[in-house]
């Protein structure tokens, strides 16, 4: 097996069972390793794990097991897969959802793939040159584990190119036989999905990500609790999904803005898939900095706002312009709210840790002259796992304030 050696003093991070070796740690490779191929990670000359190898990257490879006796075949891929959904079966998500993440990336041990389930249709983006390497097992893998005959991919995020990959998506799946849920809404690229009683419809093709942020289920019907006789705010709405539990909670209205047409297309068909009368929702194609303005200048207020803005820093590189962008949407935010009313903020950035974020959060409700409190924290569902030596993993943060 080929080989990578780590510089002196370089092996910390794998010894505490982080999956990500950078370029710079890297003192030589042994042999000539093709993009994916499994490599043996040695440090001072022992082996510490087995990884996939990313020459064009600056992560240059992902651990795959930290047990250097194991084989990296397609019997291991398999397992891995296996014993991802495995899990999530355990956590007995069916009994009030359809949709949910079945594969989290490092945290599965599986790096650089997300899949996601929605009803019958899977959801698969290839992102790290390992998972690439291994597609073909990883899809029948997906197929036979699941009992899915259509997976749809969706390798177009901006971090394949930083891997060397080109974007891809489409069916990768169908069995020649497709499932009722692709059959029916194909042309439309559209998944229907059952969350806690409320209907929603995904789009698979040509929404963020795999098309539904499956990581705020929780934190969704969280709102759906607190929205009673609520007016309430939904920042960067996206397909709806806040604005219809806030729906489904009972509030008062609820103003739904997002700059993206396609998204609110979405959020309208969501919001009648449930038969909520439509006169308590008002639907606003806008840039969201600007429009928070507006309210502000035209006196608005709200007892409830959602900020759920998507990723201001990718990487710590744009840490300290994503700091001031969510600065600005929370200050405005925290203008809007009426005494007593409530602020769910969120960050998706993995470059801003739950510490920064809420310092920023501090720093607006200071620059507003408004005095709040925290009194509820989220993260992502149980289904989006961190593993312990991988705190990249737990990228999603959010906090629930008061203003007094």
């Amino acid at each position: 097996m080929k080989s990578l050696h780590l510089k002196a003093g370089r092996d910390k991070s794998v010894r505490r069972r982080h999956p990500w070796i950078f370029s710079g740690a890297v003192e030589r490779v042994d042999g000539s390793p093709g993009t994916g191929e499994t490599v043996l990670v040695k440090a001072k000359g022992q082996p510490v794990a087995l990884a996939a190898w990313s020459p064009k990257s600056q992560i240059c490879a992902r651990v795959w097991s930290f047990n250097t006796s194991d084989s990296i075949d397609k019997s291991f891929i398999s397992g891995k897969v296996n014993q991802a959904v495995s899990f999530r079966a355990s956590l007995q998500i069916a009994g009030h959802s359809n949709a949910l993440r079945l594969v989290h990336g490092e945290s599965d041990g599986l790096p650089g793939l997300i899949v996601d389930r929605y009803g019958d249709v899977l959801v698969a983006q290839f992102l790290a040159a390992g998972a690439e390497h291994w597609r073909e097992v990883i899809l029948d893998a997906l197929a036979a584990a699941t009992g899915c005959e259509a997976i749809y991919e969706r390798s177009d995020a901006e971090v394949r190119a930083l891997e060397g990959l080109q974007p891809r998506t489409g069916w990768a799946r169908t069995a020649g036989a497709e499932s009722p849920a692709v059959r029916g809404d194909r042309d439309a690229g559209r998944c229907a999905i059952v969350e806690y009683g409320l209907h929603f419809r995904v789009d698979v093709a040509g929404g963020q990500k795999t098309g539904f942020f499956l990581d705020q289920r929780d934190n969704r019907q969280r709102i759906r609790a607190l929205a009673q006789g609520r007016e309430v705010l939904d920042a960067f709405c996206y397909t709806g999904g806040f604005s219809v539990a806030a729906l489904a909670g009972g509030a008062r209205h609820v103003t739904a803005v997002d700059s993206s047409a396609p998204a609110l297309e979405v959020a309208r068909e969501n919001v009648g898939a449930n038969a909520f009368d439509p006169s308590r929702i008002s639907f606003q194609q806008a840039d969201v900095f600007a429009y928070q303005r507006q309210l502000r200048d035209n006196g608005s207020r709200f007892g409830l706002v959602v900020l759920d803005p998507p990723k201001f820093a990718p990487t710590a590189a744009q840490v300290k312009n994503a700091a001031r962008a969510y600065k600005d949407i929370n200050l405005m935010a925290l203008k809007l709210l009426a005494p007593g009313g409530l602020l769910a903020t969120f960050s998706c950035s993995g470059g801003v840790s739950a510490e920064l974020f809420q310092s920023i959060v501090a720093g607006a409700a200071a620059d507003a002259g408004a005095d709040a409190k925290i009194i509820e924290r989220y993260g992502a569902a149980a289904d989006h796992p961190v593993a312990l030596g991988f705190p990249e993993g737990d990228y999603l943060k959010g906090l629930l304030l008061v203003r007094t």
